[in-house]
């Protein structure tokens, strides 16, 4: 602002020169005639090429405190974009806040420049180069360079980008390069969405200095807010960066409060304890429909709720016969489901991939059919039902999970709910210690391929299993650089995994959240479709 003052003043003077030049051309009185048109035109004229705000835009200090009613438990790991792995969206919700990335989704667009001013591709698609901002500064005053890229890429999580990139070079301290060993046209879709973390920046010296865990107890970021304090499993404290590169945000605190249990967010945006409370499913949502003060918001749209047949890999479990697990999937009343928990917002869905991705092959959902579902279930050799073992639901979906037991329990499918902590539940998602189904979701961005590459493929994080076909299929869609023919190839894919019923896709997830009276503007789905608050520089309060 200080410079804008100073340049403005250099420029009313440079304008005062030329209307002297000018008076002794014309003369006193023509030129005092178009002296205000003059100074007008030319000061207008010289804002908008500079890029420099007005005084009338100019951004006053953040100001206030905005607290946010979270259902889960926000893990320290969620404070480093370099323990997050793919498929695990949550993460970012305290990843825009705190960090930035070279790229990665901003409103109106699915990969924006952040942290490059711009990115380009070699013609034979091996090499990605990217030019980064000059003059960023981390929280803690280091200078953002080249080096804290390599340094982040090599810690992100991530089989595919670890194993298709062949090296990154720093070609100097503001430009980047990254060599693939073959052309693989997901490269920039798995850098620069939130498909994973890997363009998400780490500062290379502090956590050299400092360590993992020191890093988590205070995380170092270029994002628009600084770390302040938490209590570990209850409160994150953020502060805004006022020197944030794309602007200042406009408040002052962010306070994340975990709350998991959802009659608690309620009863705390009632009193007003907090300003936005998520995920208020049910009647919970319905009761604040026609409260004055309160507004009921919807928000989602990335995540795809499923259940994964995790036994069906051995052959003596009867989840191996593709008739029973249709069986299961027909006995599903899906907007029953969505009526209930989303107040009908979700979207029954046939596909675990969204159909508004590219390469994306539309499939209806099942239709809720239980009478189908228990003659499937005699041809398999199971008139009577059988012991489908546990169900275990992504938390904290426990309502959905629980509707899920009642609806498999009336065909004959007798399956008894497990429940989890958040981190419990990934930690042995992961490692592939649950057994029976899990009621299970993806957030995975990108197209096609990228949102089946955690379960379909064999080398998926999350995948308990693969069927040969489809696995050969998918290696050779990755390389396939002819849009049509990947196409093809991905279409079929989706079809083999529809006819086999490798899952049981339920629906599309829009879930309700409430807002209180002092906010302005919440940011929620500015960045469609990701499902929480961001760009958080954006959200703002009411003035007093």
């Amino acid at each position: 602002m200080e410079r804008a003052k100073k340049v403005f003043s250099e420029k009313c003077h440079e304008i005062g020169q030329s209307a002297r030049e000018l008076s002794a051309v014309v003369g006193r009185n023509a030129a005092m005639k178009l002296w205000p048109k003059i100074i007008t035109i030319a000061l207008i004229s010289w804002v908008v090429s500079l890029g420099v705000p007005s005084l009338a835009e100019a951004q006053t200090k953040p100001e206030g405190e905005m607290r946010f009613a979270l259902y889960v438990t926000v893990a320290p790991a969620w404070l480093d974009p370099g323990e997050v792995v793919p498929d695990n969206l949550t993460p970012f919700w305290i990843l825009y806040a705190l960090h930035d990335a070279l790229v990665k989704p901003m409103p109106g667009n699915s990969m924006a420049n952040s942290l490059a001013e711009s990115w380009s591709v070699s013609e034979d698609r091996l090499t990605y180069e990217f030019n980064l901002r000059k003059g960023l500064k981390f929280h803690n005053g280091d200078p953002f360079t080249a080096e804290d890229v390599a340094f982040s890429f090599k810690r992100a999580k991530g089989v595919q980008l670890q194993e298709k990139v062949k090296e990154v070079v720093i070609v100097d301290p503001h430009t980047v390069r990254f060599v693939l060993r073959e052309p693989w046209p997901d490269f920039i879709v798995f850098y620069g969405t939130l498909a994973t973390a890997a363009s998400w920046i780490t500062p290379k010296n502090y956590f050299e200095k400092v360590g993992p865990d020191g890093f988590k107890k205070h995380p170092i970021g270029l994002g628009p807010y600084k770390f302040v304090s938490q209590r570990q499993g209850l409160e994150l404290v953020l502060e805004a960066d006022e020197n944030y590169w794309r602007k200042m945000p406009s408040v002052k605190r962010l306070v994340f409060q975990s709350v998991p249990e959802a009659t608690t967010r309620l009863a705390m945006l009632r009193r007003g304890e907090v300003d936005l409370a998520y995920l208020l499913e049910g009647q919970l949502g319905e009761s604040i429909k026609n409260d004055a003060k309160l507004k009921l918001v919807f928000s989602g749209g990335i995540g795809t709720f499923f259940i994964d047949f995790l036994d069906m890999w051995n052959p003596k479990s009867p989840w191996a016969d593709p008739r029973v697990r249709k069986a299961a999937s027909l006995a599903i009343d899906r907007q029953a489901l969505s009526d209930a928990d989303t107040l009908g917002a979700s979207k029954p869905n046939g596909n675990i991939v969204l159909k508004r991705f590219e390469y994306a092959l539309p499939i209806d959902p099942d239709p809720y059919d239980p009478g189908l579902a228990k003659k499937l279930l005699a041809e398999a050799g199971y008139p009577n039902g059988f012991d489908g073992g546990e169900i275990t639901p992504v938390p904290p979906y426990f309502a959905t999970a629980e509707a899920i037991v009642g609806y498999l329990g009336a065909i004959g499918i007798r399956t008894r709910m497990r429940t989890m902590e958040r981190a419990a539940f990934f930690s042995a998602l992961e490692s592939k210690k649950l057994t029976g189904l899990c009621v299970c979701a993806t957030a995975s961005y990108g197209n096609a391929s990228t949102r089946m590459s955690a379960f379909v493929p064999s080398n998926g994080g999350l995948a308990y299993g693969a069927f040969r076909d489809i696995d050969e299929l998918y290696q050779r869609q990755l390389t396939e650089t002819d849009p049509a023919k990947r196409e093809a190839m991905l279409h079929h894919i989706q079809k083999l995994l529809h006819e086999r019923t490798r899952f049981a896709p339920i629906f599309d997830y829009f879930w309700p959240s409430g807002l209180g009276p002092r906010v302005e503007e919440a940011s929620l789905m500015k960045i469609d479709p990701f499902p929480w608050s961001a760009p958080l520089e954006d959200v703002r309060l009411k003035q007093p």
